[in-house]
């Protein structure tokens, strides 16, 4: 499933270049992606806490696959933006259910590094699909590269069919999910989370563009764009172990540090060398923070509300990418690239110092 959606982000913003769109409206594509995350992530992190999660996986793989397919049509751009929201709501609900499964399993000795590895392996996927991204483009052209990635994400539908039921879920009367959060004492992290992704969603959603007016050829951005899913492939598991060993404070507020370096960088190296450091840097980032957060999670809250906290916490990072790019659009005709950079690096900082600061230790797991 990663494959099929590391590609789309190019072929997405380059399409809607080629229909003439505004920055405002590339941006704004990135926004829905934030929004489908955002309302994907507490409508299914919900439901994994309710029914028998493996066939949710089942459900919204086949879904997201139909929602590629709709491109194949090259559809005008609202049609665009809708299953821009679509995809991304569904493709939350894969990974709020897939995280669930694997840290509700895991024994919290175990649980920085069981969760690592299917999150590298989400990231191995997105890495091959946005390094061949470039290629496919150029080879086969809009329609039969989104008939192709869509295709992709079907087999990886069927492939689940294969996986093993599991008991039915526990169901009881349960604390509120707002109690929960302050009892768990993990508003700071949900904040701070946010607006890191405000800034990295901002600094990224016309990042394809910004390359295209650096002159960078097609078929190399979607090599430098790869750069981050392939750091994260190796980062997710080193920082796995990392967790476990020496605490998932540690390993997240290096996220939230390096998060603040990737900005900068596109405004001092503007080259191809200066976009692969700015992906390889958010690629730690995000390894470091997701894994360290993740785990943090899964031990101060009990496995039948695993699914409801974790959807809430990719609500928290849908919630900040809903607003960065369309800052990023605004920003973008009125500073510059380089002053909207800035903007976001600021942005970053702020999520930093809220973690920094607001951090109180509180006990661990709630009920």
């Amino acid at each position: 499933m990663g494959a099929s959606l590391g590609g789309l982000l190019l072929f997405i913003q380059l399409y809607m270049k080629s229909l003439g769109a505004s920055t405002v409206l590339i941006g704004l594509i990135s926004s829905l992606n934030a929004a489908g995350t955002l309302i994907g992530s507490l409508f299914w992190g919900a439901i994994a806490d309710r029914v028998r999660r493996r066939p949710l996986l089942f459900i919204t793989a086949a879904a997201l696959s139909a929602a590629i397919l709709v491109m194949v049509a090259l559809p005008r751009v609202e049609v665009v933006l809708v299953t821009a929201f679509v995809r991304l709501f569904l493709f939350a609900g894969f990974t709020a259910v897939t995280i669930a499964i694997v840290s509700g399993a895991s024994a919290q000795s175990r649980r920085g590094k069981n969760v690592s590895y299917v999150s590298s392996a989400r990231a191995f996927g997105l890495a091959v699909g946005s390094m061949t991204a470039g290629f496919v483009l150029e080879w086969l052209g809009f329609r039969f590269g989104f008939l192709l990635i869509g295709l992709l994400a079907a087999v990886g539908a069927l492939i689940l069919l294969g996986l093993p039921q599991e008991p039915a879920p526990r169901l009881g009367r349960q604390r509120g999910s707002l109690q929960m959060i302050r009892a768990a004492g993990l508003i700071d992290l949900y904040v701070a989370t946010m607006l890191r992704q405000m800034a990295v969603f901002g600094t990224f959603s016309l990042l394809y563009i910004y390359m295209d007016t650096l002159a960078i050829p097609t078929w190399l951005m979607g090599i430098v764009g790869s750069f981050n899913m392939l750091t994260q492939t190796g980062a997710l598991l080193v920082f796995g172990r990392l967790a476990d060993r020496f605490g998932r404070r540690r390993i997240f507020m290096l996220g939230f540090a390096l998060s603040v370096a990737t900005p900068c960088l596109f405004v001092l190296v503007p080259s191809a060398v200066g976009m692969a450091l700015g992906y390889v840097s958010v690629g730690l980032s995000f390894s470091s923070l997701y894994i360290g957060s993740t785990a943090y999670i899964g031990d101060r809250v009990p496995p039948e509300r695993q699914g409801t906290m974790l959807g809430l916490y990719e609500s928290s990072r849908g919630l900040g990418g809903l607003f960065g790019p369309v800052l990023a659009g605004i920003l973008v005709p009125t500073v510059g690239y380089t002053g909207m950079f800035l903007t976001m690096a600021g942005i970053a900082l702020l999520g930093l110092l809220v973690m920094t600061i607001g951090y109180r230790p509180r006990r661990l797991t709630v009920r």
